[in-house]
């Protein structure tokens, strides 16, 4: 059995959010200022991947499809309160990962691993939805972005966990400066990955951590001696020092003598969010627009894996790769097969990774409900575009600033159902230049696109929704350790409502 003789006693999911960093944040692929030398290294002595994306344009449900390896409509993360809208993890919602669901950790157990999570869960924050109560057997982190300071009356301030309990809040006992950007979370989140890795490999114990930092998602901060030092502002900032921890966890499994031991794969949640671009927002390179859109600066990621003695050193891929499959392939280093009895949206990216082979699948780009645009090769079909509605923009809010593209990157939903917008992202990157409808290119790219298409349809049984229902009773006020830090905070009465998300 191929994946036996490839087993992994080690594997870490890297910086799965250096949030919302961008494809073309990385000096590797063409970052200026050429300021990430530990990750343009792991590249270096790794495999390079540069057709890899996320599973959608938004943190909430790419995660869940990383952890499920299943499309966000199929394990529950989107919404039906509108079309074609994004949805995610807020304070006050209702939903979140549904026990139905099997996570990479739970499924790990089998194989004897410990799986720790440190940084952003975001796949809900009540205590059924728990990342202890989906496989993981330590958490040190947060149930969802960093937002605030909130008064503790209208909204609470978000908790940091360590396990089953909250430690503390955010701002309160967790510092973060908006004025300066200082904050040390960064460092401890590191602290933490190293200590984690030693006690494992003391122990001889297989372990899985998923090190889902935050700090380049606005409100961007750094730690005090990495602040000023980058040519890109805060921003950099907190790039320069992701880049810099990232550099000492494999030093760190390299001083161990585990390197060779362990599969490490670095990728980011959805593309740079260019609404808070540049002081709070980062660079998708030569793609079109950003996160929350379908564009290829939404969903197309940096990626690297790393694992020497079995990756041959500075491979670059062009395998279409997507963040679910890093679930069926963790599974198959271990030695495991994914499950069988539902729908796995997930490849083994072990060939392509291993012998250079390059596996035919197509990338489908969702928005909430619906499916946007899909690729098959070199070429991508959209079957609706819109960017965000005139109303949002007009309020100052762009997804794609400096860059439309002339009934492409639309303002209000538009359908192409019946003669989809064909881009060829060989020749074209940037998604400008659609072929012509007329042309025999079109024609020939259609009749596979629209097979492909047409089966995906067939065989889609949406999963239950669990981003429709909000409710401000459910936040974080009394979290579970409130008591023993005289943190619990009173819960106003339940109001459910349906949530309104308008992008």
């Amino acid at each position: 059995n191929e994946c036996r003789q490839h087993d992994s006693n080690f594997m870490i999911l890297l910086g799965y959010d250096p949030s919302y960093m961008g494809w073309g944040d990385l000096g590797v692929f063409g970052e200026p200022s050429k300021e990430t030398p530990n990750l343009d290294q792991m590249a270096s002595e790794g495999m390079l991947f540069l057709d890899f994306y996320t599973a959608n344009p938004l943190c909430s449900p790419s995660r869940a499809a990383l952890l499920t390896g299943r499309l966000p409509v199929r394990n529950g993360f989107y919404t039906t309160n509108a079309h074609a809208r994004n949805a995610y993890t807020p304070q006050d919602i209702v939903g979140g990962i549904p026990d139905s669901e099997l996570l990479l950790p739970e499924l790990l157990k089998k194989a004897g691993y410990i799986s720790k999570i440190i940084g952003k869960w975001h796949l809900g924050h009540r205590p059924q939805f728990h990342p202890l109560n989906h496989g993981f057997d330590e958490w040190f982190g947060s149930p969802n972005c960093h937002f605030g300071p909130f008064d503790n009356r209208a909204l609470p301030n978000i908790p940091l966990y360590r396990d089953w309990e909250m430690i503390g809040r955010y701002y309160e006992d967790f510092k973060i400066d908006l004025k300066t950007g200082e904050a040390n979370l960064t460092q401890i989140y590191l602290q933490e990955a190293l200590d984690f890795i030693s006690k494992q490999q003391a122990s001889q114990q297989p372990f899985f951590l998923y090190w889902a930092i935050d700090a380049t998602h606005a409100p961007v901060y750094a730690s005090k001696q990495f602040l000023g030092s980058s040519q890109r502002g805060l921003y950099g900032d907190a790039v320069r020092e992701i880049d810099d921890s990232i550099g000492k966890i494999l030093k760190h499994l390299q001083k161990l003598g585990i390197s060779e031991n362990t599969f490490v794969f670095f990728t980011s949640d959805n593309g740079a969010a260019l609404i808070s671009a540049p002081e709070q927002g980062g660079s998708n390179g030569r793609f079109l627009c950003g996160k929350q859109t379908t564009f290829e600066g939404g969903m197309r990621e940096p990626a690297i894996a790393w694992w020497p003695g079995h990756i041959p050193a500075g491979g670059v891929s062009h395998q279409l790769g997507n963040v679910m499959d890093l679930f069926t392939t963790s599974l198959s280093l271990a030695g495991l097969q994914p499950p069988s009895d539902r729908q796995i949206d997930g490849i083994n990216l072990l060939p392509a990774i291993l012998q250079g082979k390059l596996i035919d699948r197509p990338i489908f780009y969702y928005r909430g409900n619906e499916m946007m645009a899909v690729r098959v090769g070199l070429y991508k079909a959209h079957y609706w575009t819109w960017s965000n509605s005139w109303e949002e923009y007009s309020k100052g809010i762009d997804f794609c600033p400096g860059q439309n593209v002339s009934g492409v990157t639309t303002h209000t939903q538009e359908e192409h159902t019946t003669l989809p917008l064909v881009f060829h992202l060989g020749r074209d990157p940037g998604e400008k230049y659609p072929l012509s409808f007329a042309s025999n290119e079109y024609q020939r790219a259609m009749e596979q696109i629209s097979v492909i298409v047409q089966q995906h349809k067939v065989t889609m049984v949406p999963g239950e929704p669990q981003l429709n229902v909000c409710d401000k009773a459910v936040m974080n006020w009394s979290p579970p350790g409130c008591e023993k830090l005289g943190k619990c905070l009173k819960p106003p009465k339940s109001d459910p409502k349906k949530c309104f998300w308008p992008h």
